[in-house]
């Protein structure tokens, strides 16, 4: 069947097979397919979506179109996490540490900030000396012997999805849930990992801003998952504000440490909580997701995560005193406060516009090629539904200019006091 005969079926809302489908991304990997025929599909595939075996199959071909890592000499089952992306999420941090204290094995491949939600391997790059590209065999090595790494994708890893990303986000065809799904799932597959729990944000700062478009979207994610024999779960989390207190790439950092110190801010634990725990349970270290949790906290009373932490850093090349000393990490230059300007409570805080002022600011990119300033971001002082008084500082920003008014002005069109409202629900439902 020629590619055109496939645009027309796919047109026609007809099912495709799995040979037109494995074909059609064999054939544009190796180049032998046009782009403005795989945009025709991707706009197809936007409005007639996908069944679950083509959306299989289709996931699949794009695992298979590079390389596949082989995890299968590391003993034990391994774990991942995925995150559909947000403001100050920075929960694979204190997660990987946390587990691998608990002799579960994660080997995590992530990825770097676009636009408005930061990046893990930025954040990393924030501890002096710490390498995210390191060879597979090092991956291989480190996650034997440390229990955990977090790398840069190493190798070939999916590149049809690459080449269908960067088609999609010119064609529009972006928010179509069929290809998210197969995008994520494709690449979080060619890890090699055996479980996966997926943390899929929605709210006003999350990609899906209505939770049913996040549990549709996770849905099919696990569907593909079990498919392709891995156990799966997914958690609905809340993303209509920042998730802990800080957000930039040094601040994410301490708040990391904050958290394997037993220090750090009670929505960020426990989103860390309600995502590791069926990870615990995934890798067969008890049945019971309660239990679960009093081992993961166990890991951060006794030390054990934090020290877990500082060998991750240690065997990545990165400076194991930051563990002690934030100061070795960069910070800018000025600390500006941004004021209260009426007594009330906060009932709007939009993770969107903190990010984005924080991206302002020189901590995100708005292009690929853009250089960060690790030392700038954001620290909130107040979350919805908390009381504020007039002149009351709400947040601090982390500054290379002293003048920065423009910033404030917009983060505070973006931000309510008025009545009292109630916190929003952090966890919103669970999906198996």
């Amino acid at each position: 069947m020629t590619m055109l005969e496939t645009l027309m079926k796919k047109r026609n809302n007809e099912e495709l097979s799995a040979i037109e489908i494995e074909t059609m991304i064999q054939n544009f990997t190796d180049g032998k397919i046009p782009d403005y025929q795989i945009s025709a599909f991707l706009m197809a595939t936007y409005f007639t979506g996908m069944t679950i075996p083509e959306l299989t199959t289709l996931t699949m071909a794009m695992m298979h179109s590079g390389d596949v890592l082989d995890l299968s000499e590391i003993p034990g089952i391994k774990v991942d996490k995925h995150s559909t992306g947000g403001v100050g999420d920075k929960v694979s941090l204190p997660l990987a540490p946390m587990l691998a204290a608990l002799n579960i094995k994660v080997p995590m491949i992530s990825g770097r900030g676009l636009g408005h939600t930061g990046g893990t391997l930025d954040k990393l790059e924030a501890i002096p000396g710490y390498q995210v590209e390191i060879s597979e065999d090092a991956f291989k090595k480190q996650i034997n012997q440390v229990g955990t790494a977090i790398i840069g994708a190493t190798g070939n890893i999916a590149p049809a999805d690459k080449k269908m990303y960067a088609l999609r986000d010119v064609t529009a065809t972006v928010d179509s849930i069929p290809l998210i799904a197969a995008s994520i799932m494709s690449k979080k597959l060619a890890t090699g990992n055996n479980a996966l729990v997926l943390d899929v944000k929605t709210g006003a700062g999350a990609f899906m801003k209505k939770q049913d478009q996040a549990e549709a979207l996770a849905q099919i994610m696990v569907k593909i998952g079990k498919e392709a024999g891995m156990q799966m779960q997914a958690v609905i989390s809340d993303m209509n504000q920042p998730l802990g207190s800080k957000v930039g790439n040094t601040l994410e950092i301490e708040e990391t440490l904050d958290t394997l110190k037993g220090q750090g801010p009670k929505d960020l634990l426990e989103v860390t909580l309600a995502l590791a725990a069926p990870m615990v349970v995934m890798a067969k270290k008890t049945d019971s997701e309660m239990v679960a949790r009093e081992m993961l906290m166990g890991t951060i009373t006794d030390g054990s995560a934090l020290a877990k932490f500082g060998e991750m850093i240690a065997a990545q090349g990165g400076d194991i005193g930051v563990l002690d000393d934030y100061q070795l990490m960069p910070h800018a230059k000025y600390e500006i406060e941004v004021p209260a300007l009426t007594s009330g409570y906060l009932n709007r805080l939009d993770a969107d516009a903190v990010g984005i002022a924080s991206m302002r600011l020189g901590g995100g990119r708005t292009k690929k090629d853009d250089l960060l300033d690790y030392g700038v971001g954001i620290t909130l002082h107040k979350k919805l539904g908390d009381a504020v008084k007039a002149g009351e500082s709400l947040m601090t920003i982390a500054a290379e200019q002293a003048d920065i008014s423009e910033i404030i002005d917009y983060l505070q069109a973006h931000l309510a006091i008025g009545v009292e409202v109630a916190a929003p629900t952090l966890i919103h439902k669970i999906i198996k």
